[in-house]
């Protein structure tokens, strides 16, 4: 399955990778940040990680073959 790390530090919640995702699987949360609401549902087709103008995003295969979507802090390195 599929992994979706969103990076709030580099994120300027312009919403671009909600209204790319054709599985619909972000959503904005409270504060306007990207969630992942729905992870079974992603493509892994990383057009949120493409359309991203702050590289805000990695989508990468789960090495335990599970589905999971986290924000992270500021750094690349969580």
């Amino acid at each position: 399955m599929t992994r979706v790390d969103i990076y709030r530090g580099w994120c300027k919640r312009c919403g671009i990778c909600i209204a790319f995702c054709p599985k619909h699987v972000l959503d904005a949360d409270q504060g306007l940040f990207p969630t992942v609401t729905d992870p079974e549902q992603c493509s892994g087709c990383k057009l949120c990680e493409m359309r991203c103008p702050d590289f805000a995003i990695v989508v990468t295969k789960d090495e335990k073959g599970k589905a999971r979507g986290k924000a992270k802090s500021g750094s690349a390195t969580g």
